[in-house]
């Protein structure tokens, strides 16, 4: 099966860049072929492909959302035919809208391809001016993304990054964004979050149900208590004192059958804020010991700090705190029953971010 990645981006974002990141860093053993769909007579960013061994078939003078949409179909089958690729890169162009280009390949119908990701390159910088002058095309690419990959981040201070996080997540609440500058993050990390995201609430939802279909699901009550610091390894681990309840007589447990996902509601952020370990530490500890957040079973994530990544995992009775390698962006969930959400956007200092 020949995946296809559609790589769009409005004019000077970066895709190009990207594309040639990608292919020295995460396609390396993989039979390529870029189609590029450039806006005018010549398509000038094709050169360093060809010469790299890559084919590329340029469309020029059109846009496959427009008036080559069956030529694009057409040039979809030709590329099968001839070279029956690992992978095809479609990179649209830029001023084309990303669900038009979404909607031609899923109409092809052909049971050799399947589309794997379609993701958006944006300039961080300029994501509050194209989004207000050019709204019904950019829009429209960052709406329909999977992945938006900012470029240039390192460019804006962390309040304006903050502000454009926001924007993008209210067009897109449902994106995967990455905020890292792309020379401190690996190709394959990127491909990675390109193609699967990180839905950290299914993880820990499964994980949950599978703990779940080996022990009897519950009532838990949760009582407040005191967090005593014990350092092991090169993690913290942080005990808390709550004592659990567990009602096992007539609690019904033979006669119902829950899964996590039915029972239990989640919570999760992504943010490109940054923390001190101190107040990741106090987070987790309020997590623990405060009733405001409801009954908290489960919290995960990777935040970002002033020179490393901070990676938490964190269950009623302790939580591990380490350091971690570079993630795309700032990632956290919270899983429990009767979550507060408003209480829980202000202890990850998110309020601002909305």
């Amino acid at each position: 099966m020949t995946k296809i990645d559609i790589i769009s981006g409005f004019l000077g974002a970066g895709k190009t860049t990207l594309i040639r990141k990608l292919i020295q860093e995460a396609y390396q053993n993989e039979k390529l072929v870029l189609i590029e769909n450039e806006f005018g007579e010549i398509g000038i960013d094709g050169g360093f492909l060809k010469d790299a061994g890559i084919a590329v078939k340029e469309m020029n003078s059109g846009c496959i959302c427009c008036s080559l949409v069956g030529d694009f179909a057409q040039s979809l089958t030709m590329v099968m035919d001839e070279y029956a690729p690992d992978r095809i890169i479609i990179e649209p162009s830029g001023v084309g809208k990303l669900s038009d280009v979404i909607q031609a390949v899923t109409k092809l119908n052909d049971e050799r391809m399947s589309l794997n990701s379609y993701t958006t390159v944006a300039d961080a910088k300029k994501v509050k001016t194209y989004s207000k002058n050019f709204g019904e095309f950019f829009n429209n690419q960052i709406a329909y993304a999977k992945t938006i990959v900012l470029s240039r981040t390192q460019l804006l201070s962390q309040e304006k990054l903050n502000e454009v996080v926001s924007l993008l997540q209210k067009q897109n609440p449902k994106a995967s964004l990455i905020v890292t500058p792309w020379e401190e993050l690996d190709g394959e990390k990127i491909l990675n979050t390109m193609e699967h995201g990180d839905d950290m609430a299914s993880e820990l939802l499964a994980e949950m149900n599978h703990h779940h279909d080996e022990h009897c699901c519950c009532e838990h009550d949760h009582h407040e208590g005191h967090c005593s610091h014990e350092h092991h390894h090169d993690h913290d681990h942080e005990h808390c004192s709550h004592e659990h309840h567990h009602e096992h007589e007539d609690c019904g447990c033979h006669h119902h059958h829950h899964h996590a996902d039915e029972v239990f509601t989640s919570w999760g952020r992504e943010t490109a804020k940054l923390y001190s370990k101190n107040e990741i530490q106090a987070i987790l500890t309020a997590l623990c010991e405060e009733a405001i957040y409801g009954k908290v079973l489960r919290a995960k994530g990777m935040l970002r700090g002033e020179h490393t990544w901070y990676y938490f995992d964190m269950v009623p009775q302790e939580y591990e705190l380490r350091e971690g390698t570079q993630e795309t962006i700032g990632k956290l969930c919270v899983i429990g029953s009767d979550l507060n959400e408003e209480a829980l956007e202000k202890l990850f200092g998110l309020v601002s971010e909305r």
